[in-house]
């Protein structure tokens, strides 16, 4: 195994590190019946803050131009990777809690199979049946299971459904961010992807950024605010980027499963969740489908990211979808 790959790997754990945080970290920002900061007006703060920071570093240390052909692909990106991404996510994590959340995200790479069946007509087997079957019957059992109110969670249900959408945006912004990311430097790139990002999220978090009380914030909550700003929101996006770079889009969808885990041990150490069996039961289920669908779901990914690069031919695909 070479450097690079090395550092690669080590860069896509601490991004699941990183985003594991972010489910107990994040919450407490927008929690209550009068949230310290809403959750669009929250995404307004990240989407600046990872426009800002892009657009410096790239002044500073990269100053790369992109071909015009590649315009449509990170305008997608930017609804799929920041917009439609951090919208749902931030909704739905103020609505469920973060072991739900970080369980619901593993369905990632079952949604990703589930779009190269819509999109690139990929044959149905049984074990990928079994496995789509088995995973989507995990979420729907945390979903549906979650529907009476509790602490700090007000509507688990629309919480973890939203969560998921989140995850199917994840997923076609993993496959559409690929070929950028080997063709230019993730630096370019995130600044692009970051730029479209902000201008979709303008009319949803606008409003709500400026009700803020700044001044009134506590200590806490301010470092919490910051820590969604530059580790979440820039570093992360960062490290996950420069991976791309090294691995395949596959490789990286795998660090997914850290997640739950991650999420789990730190929820539960500050005391803001806590694992039952019906969470066990439906994450067992998630892995399961997760296991059968992952071999086959790494080759789709790699073959969707191989033509993409070859032919710019997803866009019309999505747009009619």
């Amino acid at each position: 195994m070479n450097k690079k790959l090395i550092l690669a790997h080590i860069a896509m754990f601490f991004v699941a590190l990183i985003y594991a945080s972010n489910f107990t970290i994040a919450k407490p920002v927008m929690a209550g019946e009068t949230p310290y900061v809403q959750p669009f007006g929250f995404i307004m703060l990240r989407v600046l803050a990872g426009t800002s920071l892009f657009g410096l570093t790239h002044l500073f240390f990269v100053r790369e131009r992109i071909d015009t052909k590649d315009i449509w692909r990170l305008a997608l990106c930017g609804v799929c990777g920041v917009a439609g991404n951090q919208l749902c996510f931030f909704y739905g994590l103020n609505l469920t809690t973060p072991i739900n959340g970080a369980l619901i995200m593993l369905t990632t790479p079952i949604l990703v199979l589930l779009l190269s069946m819509l999109v690139f007509k990929e044959k149905l087997t049984s074990m990928k049946a079994g496995g789509i079957v088995l995973g989507l019957s995990g979420a729907a059992l945390l979903i549906l299971n979650n529907g009476a109110a509790i602490p700090d969670a007000p509507n688990p249900m629309l919480g973890n459904i939203f969560i998921g959408i989140n995850a199917a945006f994840y997923a076609v912004y993993l496959v559409l961010v690929k070929p950028l990311m080997s063709k230019y430097s993730p630096i370019t790139t995130l600044k692009w992807v970051f730029f479209f990002g902000t201008i979709y999220v303008l009319p949803f978090g606008w409003d709500q950024m400026l009700e803020v009380d700044y001044e009134a914030l506590p200590t806490s909550i301010l470092l919490s605010i910051g820590f969604v700003l530059f580790f979440v929101t820039y570093l992360a996006y960062l490290l996950n980027g420069s991976a791309l770079s090294v691995v395949k889009a596959s490789v990286s969808s795998t660090y997914i499963y850290l997640q739950p885990l991650l999420a789990s041990i730190i929820a539960v150490a500050a005391g803001k969740d806590k694992i039952t069996l019906t969470m066990i039961f439906a994450g067992l289920l998630i892995f399961a489908g997760v296991f059968l669908v992952s071999k086959r779901s790494k080759k789709i990914i790699d073959q969707t990211v191989k033509s993409t690069e070859n032919k710019d031919d997803l866009s019309p695909h999505l747009v009619k979808k």
